[in-house]
């Protein structure tokens, strides 16, 4: 799944020159928590809740609202915007776990998404965990087993969604990983059915080892 697929494309921007009131009134109206900072069609930065909420004065502030409204309405995008700022973007063909590891490495939760200079969308971190969900296929009604196979085994993947498959029973995901102090292959798949027992008895008749079964009949699980 790439970038494209998930972004949001009608990307709300503010300029140097605009106001922290209207910065946090795009914040609001539209539940957004980060501004792209655009100079002439360039993007030059990008601008977070917090970075407006650490510039505002102090709720301790002795200051009036009318006097707080005042300097929220002066203070405009290019007073608090770190000089030289660098923005961390990604491209739209990229993968999103390549964005999901770009954001953990640079301690952001989103991106612009840029291509050919122009800014084109923004994924953020909302995006990334709805689409992992997607992917692992919690969203319908299924059984999760945990199978454990041996690493000397080659060709156990294989055999394993075949006897899924030859019982009439699809796979929604699967994923696979290597168990370093067991020296073993642990399978999580999801299963679209409920009654996992036919499958449950092909798999140990075949010398699977089942570690755990959940059956999730609501997508909570």
């Amino acid at each position: 799944m790439k970038v494209k697929e998930r972004m949001t494309t009608n990307v709300i921007t503010v300029t140097l020159a605009t106001s922290l009131t209207e910065a946090f009134r795009l914040m609001k109206e539209n539940s957004i928590r980060r501004l792209p900072v655009m100079d002439k069609g360039n993007l030059v930065g990008i601008v977070t809740l917090s970075d407006l909420n650490q510039a505002s004065p102090s709720s301790a502030t002795s200051l009036s609202i009318h006097e707080l409204n005042y300097i929220l309405a002066k203070t405009i995008i290019k007073d608090i915007l770190p000089k030289k700022q660098s923005v961390v973007t990604i491209g739209p063909d990229n993968y999103i776990e390549t964005a999901a590891k770009v954001m953990r490495k640079n301690t952001v939760s989103g991106l612009p998404v840029m291509n050919n200079n122009e800014l084109v969308g923004m994924i953020t971190e909302t995006d990334i965990f709805d689409a992992f969900i997607d992917i692992l296929g919690v969203n319908n009604p299924h059984s999760r087993l945990d199978v454990i196979f041996p690493s000397d085994r080659p060709g156990a993947l294989g055999q394993l969604t075949g006897l899924i498959g030859k019982i009439g029973i699809n796979i929604l995901n699967a994923v696979v990983y290597y168990d370093k102090k067991k020296d073993k292959y642990k399978a999580i798949l999801r299963i679209e059915t409920l009654k996992c027992d036919p499958v449950l008895e092909e798999l140990r008749k075949n010398g699977y080892e089942i570690e755990s079964v959940i059956v999730a009949p609501n997508v909570d699980k």
